[in-house]
């Protein structure tokens, strides 16, 4: 079987073991004699998937029942519209942190259902930092929530820390970096998360909503589905089956590592062998401000596109695959996740210098 050094930016690299686990369930989950993506999402089997995925959540963020766990559908492009139809009222304020394509989205979305500030947006320096200190911010005071993205898949730049919000609730897209690191959860009044970055295969979107925050919810008629509350005692409507049992598979390897204390260690050692070796002289340059520097998403170019595409054929014939920069941004893009092991890592950076060397 071949496997190759996988640096997609999603959906993305699982974890083998997790894979290997899911080839070996998927005729016969357990003794039922039949798969689990075959079984009622009523039923005995799934329920109890269902519920040991949001107990290991629970455990792994230290949500401390503070939270509903939600797995919805529709991905965070869903999320940009379902918080501020919930939570956002007419005549009410959000303040939205302006970081990238995907934040620029939320926003727009947001300005359907209230009345949104932008206190910081690096979008006129093509978003290559974000906001590391208080003073950078000109928070509204009374708003409702501040929504930030916490990591931006296509610049290659994430948020160090939360920003300090004088108390008010943030709304976290955390699709690109969720579980790769501790967060403070009592900051947070929403977090949500496509899967297929760090957590599961595309197809499911975990969704935190704080028990208290959602109280309150914007006064208007919210159709059944998008509401929130709808999904916050019971499973509402079929949810993506083998989406979430491939999430709860995640889950458990996730604590058998060692928990976000691990992760966030070895994150930070696959993303400082990889940023040191662009930074090693002017061969490889990195897109992304050094105190902005994701280290989900690891951004560079090269002297030039042509060696830029060369780059790219040759690291492919090396099994090093995924790693063009977004189409609205060119460039290189190494995604480094959780579950991208070190090895892979060791491999580019291997490739990168001999390539520096024959062409440098």
């Amino acid at each position: 079987m071949k496997r190759v050094h996988n640096f997609s930016a999603g959906p993305a690299v699982l974890p083998l073991e997790v894979l290997k686990k899911a080839q070996e369930e998927l005729p016969s989950y357990g003794d039922t004699g039949t798969s689990i993506m075959e079984q009622s999402h009523r039923g005995k089997a799934y329920s109890q998937i269902d519920a040991e995925a949001k107990e290991r959540l629970n455990r792994i963020l230290g949500l401390d029942d503070k939270f509903h766990i939600l797995f919805l559908q529709g991905g965070a492009s869903q999320q940009f519209m379902q918080v501020p139809y919930n939570l956002l009222g007419d005549d009410e304020t959000a303040d939205y942190i302006d970081t990238g394509r995907w934040s620029a989205k939320a926003i727009t979305e947001a300005e359907i259902f209230g009345k949104v500030h932008v206190p910081f947006s690096s979008a006129d320096d093509n978003y290559t930092h974000v906001p590391t200190s208080a003073d950078q911010l000109d928070l509204t005071e009374g708003a409702k929530y501040v929504h930030i993205t916490s990591n931006n898949t296509v610049v290659g730049t994430q948020l160090p820390t939360e920003p300090e919000t004088n108390g008010v609730p943030l709304v976290c897209d955390a699709s690109s970096d969720f579980l790769s690191r501790p967060i403070d959860v009592d900051k947070y009044g929403i977090i949500y998360a496509g899967a297929q970055k760090n957590l599961g295969p595309a197809g499911v979107t975990v969704v935190l909503v704080n028990k208290e925050f959602i109280k309150g919810q914007a006064d208007r008629d919210i159709p059944t589905l998008l509401d929130y509350t709808t999904h916050t005692e019971k499973i509402f409507n079929t949810p993506p089956t083998f989406a979430v049992y491939m999430v709860n598979l995640v889950l458990e390897w996730v604590e058998e590592k060692g928990g976000l204390d691990y992760f966030q260690k070895v994150n930070n050692q696959k993303a400082e062998l990889l940023y040191s070796t662009i930074d090693s002289d002017d061969f490889y340059r990195g897109t992304a401000k050094l105190d902005s520097r994701s280290k989900m998403n690891v951004t560079f170019r090269l002297p030039s596109e042509e060696l830029e595409a060369q780059f790219l054929a040759e690291a492919a014939k090396h099994d090093l695959v995924a790693l063009k920069g977004h189409r609205s941004v060119g460039g290189v893009r190494a995604s480094i996740y959780n579950a991208c092991p070190m090895e892979s890592v060791q491999a580019l950076v291997d490739f990168m210098k001999q390539f520096r060397s024959e062409n440098g």
